[in-house]
């Protein structure tokens, strides 16, 4: 007990009263990353405007360079972790920039939501990057800095005591009465808009000017007021990662070990049934039409379905094979059998997804390319390398699957991302309708799919007429030129203004595809 007591600092309890106060010697740093964090925010609220494009990759880009002057670039780049999330990150908001899908969008964006947070408190965890456990760790660390240095930002802001109370109560009212006042007009402006046609009328005058200089002048103010409100959670966030107080590494508990014979039961049930289901699939792989269509099936409808239903149960395949191998106890026969099943399970699951493959291939050759199928083929690959490692798994128990899995998921995305999906089905379509494989060709599907399929649609007739969908639940006969030129119209919107300007839209507006 005496040991325990003598350990603890005489000053202890001056610490804890001091906790909550800024380093003086410190302080102009401070104030500049107030500024900065200020600065960022106001972007944020400005950027972040749909359609989005090269908005969300100058604030991701503006966060990193917000994020080295605030926390050091020394901690940025120490460890191998961080340098390749750093990369990863900075790629997929450079895509904003160049592509147009919003799908892809959409998914990049969910994905930066996720990955820019674990990155930023990457250095407070105790848990590595490959631990199944890290992501909730990182996310309750991610919180708690947001929310738990609020202080930080008004103690930055308001000096310190220097001569007199009243000017320190007089910095602290000019501070509350600028943020009072900016939450007032942004209130009031709407309000007012609505209330007077004229004062609407020189609003938005005044609006039309100032995007020719990119300011946004009409909602400006509603915009400070969010900058001002990111402000105190994006500064707590700051300081909790320029002031780190990381983790003790967690005590590993022995985990949960069940006997291996429940799953071997699992196992061997499902792989009799999937050694049935192949063996039909390949008495019609082999047997040909004759011998599918002698028992009621059209070779047609058989080859062209269920492609979707195969690359689905891999998913629930591979996770029954590293649930089992991670919760059995690893002794006796019991043990050994689990390991064989789950090396037959991860064999017939590639089978499955062979089979799926072909399938595809049979229906790709009849319609042809669509987004939906060139993201089935890209799945189809990824689950076949995690099954991969899933066999690996069985036959090396100590295996770590999500240090392998997870840099090749990432590696994967951003492979897929680099490769005109859009383009090639667009390109494809419009080969198959010249040449005279296909009948039809879907105008209106590939005209909004991404701008980058406008250059392909040129090449048909452009008097053809397509239906056009106006908006207002109806349709209307145009021609395929002036479905085009709406396209481009679009694209031209878009690119006057630098939030939602992206490389595919200019080339579109431009008349220029690759």
């Amino acid at each position: 007990m005496d040991e325990l007591k003598n350990a603890l600092p005489s000053e202890g309890s001056l610490v804890c009263a001091q906790k909550r106060k800024l380093p003086e010697e410190s302080m102009a740093r401070y104030r500049r990353n107030l500024l900065l964090t200020l600065g960022f925010c106001l972007l944020l609220a400005d950027a972040l405007n749909w359609p989005w494009g090269m908005g969300n990759t100058v604030t991701v880009f503006a966060w990193y360079l917000l994020l080295a002057l605030a926390v050091g670039r020394e901690e940025l780049f120490r460890r191998r972790e961080s340098r390749v999330l750093l990369g990863v990150n900075l790629a997929l908001a450079s895509t904003f920039a160049l592509t147009s899908n919003p799908l892809f969008r959409w998914w990049n964006f969910l994905a930066l939501a996720a990955l820019v947070p674990l990155h930023a408190v990457s250095g407070l965890g105790s848990r590595p990057w490959w631990d199944p456990r890290m992501p909730p760790e990182r996310c309750g660390l991610f919180f708690q800095g947001l929310f738990g240095n609020l202080w930080a930002c008004f103690a930055a802001a308001v000096p310190a005591e220097r001569k007199t109370k009243k000017r320190d109560g007089r910095t602290l009212a000019i501070v509350l009465g600028l943020c009072g006042a900016v939450a007032l007009v942004s209130f009031l402006i709407p309000v007012l808009v609505s209330a007077d046609a004229l004062f609407a009328a020189s609003l938005e005058r005044l609006n039309w000017n100032f995007q020719f200089r990119m300011l946004h002048f009409g909602d400006l103010f509603q915009r400070l007021f969010w900058a001002l409100a990111f402000t105190p959670f994006v500064f707590s966030l700051l300081y909790a990662m320029a002031h780190p107080k990381r983790l003790c590494p967690a005590e590993e508990k022995k985990g949960l070990r069940v006997d291996a014979l429940g799953f071997v039961l699992a196992l061997a049930a499902v792989d009799g049934l999937y050694l049935a289901f192949l063996a039909v699939q390949s008495a019609g792989l082999f047997g040909g039409p004759e011998y599918v269509e002698s028992l009621g099936v059209s070779y047609a409808e058989w080859a062209r379905s269920g492609f979707f239903q195969m690359v689905g149960v891999t998913v629930l395949n591979l996770s029954l094979t590293l649930a089992s191998l991670c919760l059995s106890r690893r002794e006796g026969r019991a043990w050994r059998a689990l390991r064989q099943l789950c090396g037959l399970l991860a064999g017939e699951s590639l089978i499955l997804l062979a089979s799926a493959a072909w399938k595809m291939t049979l229906y790709v050759s009849a319609y042809g390319l669509s987004f939906k199928r060139c993201m089935t083929y890209w799945g189809m690959i990824m689950m076949a390398l995690f099954l991969l490692a899933g066999l690996w798994k069985a036959l090396r128990p100590d295996f770590r699957f999500c240090k392998w899995a997870f840099p090749v998921a990432l590696a994967g995305w951003l492979v897929i991302n680099c490769v005109p999906v859009d383009y090639l089905v667009a390109k494809n379509q419009v080969d198959r309708y010249l040449k005279g494989e296909s009948p039809t060709v879907s105008i209106n599907y590939l005209a909004w799919l991404s701008f980058d399929t406008l250059s392909q649609l040129e090449r048909l007739d452009g008097s053809r007429l397509v239906s056009d969908y106006d908006g207002n639940w109806d349709y209307h006969k145009t021609t395929l030129s002036e479905e085009l030129n709406s396209r481009r119209v679009s694209a031209w919107a878009q690119c006057r203004d630098w939030r939602t300007w992206s490389l595919s839209a200019c080339l579109a507006a431009g008349g220029f595809q690759p």
